[in-house]
């Protein structure tokens, strides 16, 4: 045997090591129900300064001392806070990452009312931060919203979040699901203007920036949406004063039964973090009891995304089981084993449990759509997700559930609500169809960077992979218009944006295995421009990293090499027909050698993407489905060598 081949042997054997070993520590996670659910949460404090907010909603001070029944609850939050406060002083948004002004006011406001001296070094580092970056005046709308229900920031220089949009046909269901989760509670409570106390002579008066006026600049033409919605907000400032009294007490009226009806089969409204706290806001305001059922479950809710296990404290934006399941299912299927067959068997009789059956607001576009979507968290009724439901697909199609007649239904309307979730450019969104009208994206409080929900090359790759693994025919027209898409929008580099995970390795992997799943040859210019775009921003390590900044500066920027990115990599190579390359072959003994004698890697950075340039996320299955999944992909082009 030739040298080159003894090496090539030699990395096959380690890959099959490591890949039963990475199984091995996945099928462990299993959860006895079927399911698999790591720990998800954000790289930054800010869930644990809103807690602390939320707190102070909820338990407001007495005679001027703030002494809640939280308390010890509120010291752990405080501790975790400080646990990752930078050396400048800052905090930032994801791990590694800069000062961020918003995630610092937030930081700042959480620890002073929670009892920590502004006089304390730790303090004096923040505030001095904060105003380097431009003070409170700085920090996005939702920061300067929240402050306002506390006095601490003049109403008149917050954006108004009107109830009565609800009221205008389906304006808000232009915006995005998330967004209309968050500003239908918001809405109700800013409408009752409700002034919460504070402890006695609190204030952020330090933190206001001394040269940075408090309103919003216009543009320089007079004619543009912004200026328009600046000019909208001084109307609805207007009519927050003198308008119908009757016509908002409508729109109050109708936002609660649009709430409420949105927490049924769900873990909550949208299921996720900020709807959660504001429906708690928002049912107090409207005078519902803490004994009152739903304000109850909705307190059971938001609480039960808190980790508090003795060593650590953290509230998760939301849970991830489906998502979890559907990735580790997917792996596992790879390189089957009579154990992986019944892992995955169990995995199916779960997943097909959790498929949606009711419409929700995606079928104000979508009306005459048979429901068949499924969602992230455990429960979410309302909201399934087009990444999801692919990506149970594609689980499905490794794993057979016990009732094969059920499987196969579940199958059929879920590929049939695919095909009908395709936006008109070709793409696909998360959750919605053609989500994608601009001019919101200038209203006050849309500097969130979240307002739309566009589609986006990372998911349209992973709908057009599932589909085509499903026999739709790669020359009809759903298929082509996808493949136009994804050629459309290649970067001039030759990667993709990626939209949910950070940031072009991911959307370059996905877009690749989309374009081979519908035939594209390995040898077409875009797939190759792709794959030596990959192979020029490997680390020397052998792995590869990409940092959050990527979405700051609109361009790939390199980091530390860790195990998911690594392995997104690796899968866009293998699927550009690269299985034999001085990167591959790298790639793959970086996951031999990083990985841990349990058979996971370890991972600090987030990877991926909530809001860009807003949320950041720690997905902690990531770092072990996706290496199993790599390492199984390279095996299997390497069979009989």
């Amino acid at each position: 045997m030739n040298p080159a081949a003894s090496a090539a042997r030699v990395l096959a054997n380690a890959a099959a090591e490591a890949h039963a070993r990475g199984v091995g520590s996945l099928l462990a996670r299993q959860h006895e129900s079927g399911y698999w659910h790591g720990e998800l949460f954000g790289g930054d404090t800010t869930l644990e300064s809103d807690f602390i907010l939320l707190e102070l909603w909820q338990y407001p001070p007495v005679h001027g001392r703030w002494d809640p029944p939280s308390r010890p609850r509120i010291e752990k939050a405080v501790a975790s806070i400080l646990a990752r406060q930078l050396p400048d002083g800052g905090f930032s948004i994801y791990p590694g990452g800069p000062a961020d002004v918003s995630a610092s006011v937030k930081a700042y406001f959480a620890l002073k009312v929670a009892g920590v001296p502004a006089e304390d070094p730790r303090m004096i580092r923040l505030r001095e931060r904060i105003l380097s970056l431009g003070g409170i005046q700085a920090a996005n709308s939702y920061v300067k919203l929240n402050l306002s229900f506390f006095g601490l920031y003049p109403r008149r220089w917050c954006p108004s979040v009107p109830p009565e949009m609800i009221l205008l046909g389906n304006l808000i269901y232009q915006m995005s699901s998330w967004t209309r989760a968050i500003v239908i509670p918001l809405s109700i409570v800013h409408a009752a203007n409700p002034r919460r106390p504070v402890p006695a002579g609190f204030d952020l008066s330090e933190l206001y920036h001394p040269s940075r006026p408090l309103g919003w600049a216009r543009d320089p033409e007079l004619f543009s949406w912004r200026n328009f919605f600046l000019a909208a907000d001084r109307f609805l400032k207007f009519w927050e004063e003198h308008g119908s009294r009757a016509l908002r007490s409508l729109a109050i009226r109708k936002a609660e039964r649009w709430m409420l009806e949105r927490t049924r089969y769900s873990d909550g409204l949208g299921a996720i973090y900020p709807p959660m706290m504001y429906v708690i806001m928002a049912l107090d305001v409207l005078g519902y009891g803490r004994d009152h059922p739903d304000r109850v479950e909705a307190e059971r809710q938001f609480y039960g995304l808190l980790t508090d296990d003795g060593e650590r404290f953290f509230f998760q934006p939301c849970f991830s089981p489906v998502w979890d399941t559907a990735i580790a299912a997917f792996a596992l299927g790879a390189r089957e084993t009579p154990d992986v067959r019944r892992a995955l068997r169990r995995a199916a009789d779960w997943l097909l449990t959790k498929q949606v059956r009711h419409k929700g607001d995606w079928a104000i576009k979508r009306p005459r759509v048979e429901p068949g979507g499924w969602y992230f968290e455990f429960a979410n009724e309302f909201y399934p997700d087009i990444d999801d439901t692919a990506m149970v697909l594609l689980a499905l199609e490794r794993a057979s559930a016990s009732d094969a007649a059920r499987q196969q239904a579940a199958e059929r309307r879920a590929i049939n609500w695919l095909l009908a979730m395709q936006s008109s450019d070709g793409g696909w969104a998360a959750f919605d169809v053609d989500n994608d009208w601009t001019p919101l994206s200038h209203m006050p409080f849309a500097d969130h960077n979240a307002m739309l929900d566009p589609t986006c090359p990372d998911i349209t790759g992973r709908v057009l992979e599932a589909l085509c693994r499903r026999g739709a025919d790669p020359t009809g027209r759903t298929v082509r218009r996808a493949v136009a898409y994804l050629q459309r929008t290649q970067q001039p580099e030759g990667c993709w944006y990626g939209r949910w995970g950070v940031n072009y390795i991911y959307g370059t992997f996905l877009a690749l295995r989309g374009l081979r799943a519908a035939g594209q040859s390995d040898r077409e210019a875009h797939i190759l421009r792709a794959a030596e775009w990959l192979r020029s921003v490997q680390n020397a390590d052998g792995g590869w990293g990409e940092s959050c900044a990527s979405y700051a500066e609109g361009r790939f920027v390199p980091a530390p090499s860790t195990a998911s990115q690594t392995a997104w990599a690796l899968l866009g190579l293998l699927a550009a027909g690269d299985t034999a390359s001085q990167s591959v072959q790298r790639g793959i003994e970086y996951l031999v050698e990083t990985q841990r004698q349990d058979g996971t890697w370890h991972e600090d950075l987030a990877t991926g993407t909530g809001f860009p340039g807003v949320y950041y996320l720690v997905y902690t299955l990531y770092r072990q489905s996706f290496p199993v999944l790599a390492l199984a992909e390279f095996l299997e082009r390497h069979r009989g060598e």
